[in-house]
């Protein structure tokens, strides 16, 4: 669940549940753009979106934030590598896109990575063809074994932050899992994270430390 710290003119602080922004008589962008931005912990605001894309310090959204503290402490090369991002979320996808592209020598450093961003749109064939080149696949769009191992090229990394609930066969009960066949993979990925216990434990780090930044107005 996600939470965002909206400012009141009185400078209380409250936490809004952003599962109640999916309601069709609220605007999400309008209640996102209704946080102080050295508020927003989640990233959300306009200003933290665009200084995002500016390659200049912000509050970056958690997840995408997850993401690419993952590949840095692991080691993961991305200059000049090849990248898929499966999902175009304003909140995921597209933040975790402009970390991975953008220029490592701006404010905000970025992978110097070469991008490719599929969504629910893009044939799974021509899906297929993209992976099979990547030398790191980042998947977050919400379906369940939707990268397979004949889609994995040997030694990439897989980083998977998808979230779904499937029926088990075997215990008759619901389960988490994400979006890449995470058995088969396996045995072709040079990298690989599990879920659950993958990016969601990182997200909330990641949360924290805005948090953090924000607390001790380290970037406004």
């Amino acid at each position: 669940m996600q939470m965002l710290s909206y400012s009141c003119p009185d400078r209380a602080e409250i936490l809004i549940n952003k599962w109640s922004l999916c309601r069709d008589h609220v605007d999400e962008r309008t209640i996102c753009n209704g946080i102080a931005p050295e508020k927003d912990v989640d990233g959300f605001h306009i200003i933290n979106i665009g200084r995002l894309c500016l390659d200049q310090h912000s509050l970056i959204p958690a997840t995408a934030s997850a993401v690419w503290e993952i590949i840095k402490r692991t080691g993961i090369q991305t200059f000049g590598k090849n990248v898929v991002v499966a999902g175009r979320s304003k909140n995921v996808g597209m933040p975790i896109a402009m970390l991975l592209h953008t220029d490592g020598e701006h404010e905000r450093p970025g992978g110097d990575a070469t991008v490719t961003i599929a969504h629910r749109y893009t044939p799974k064939e021509q899906l297929k063809i993209h992976t099979q080149l990547a030398d790191i696949i980042i998947v977050a769009a919400g379906i369940p074994k939707l990268i397979t191992s004949d889609m994995v090229k040997e030694g990439a990394a897989v980083i998977d932050v998808g979230i779904n609930y499937v029926h088990d066969p075997v215990t008759g009960k619901t389960k988490l899992v994400g979006d890449v066949d995470f058995e088969a993979v396996k045995k072709k990925a040079g990298f690989i994270t599990p879920v659950p216990g993958g990016v969601g434990p990182m997200t909330v780090a990641m949360l924290l430390k805005n948090t953090l930044l924000a607390a001790k107005k380290i970037i406004y």
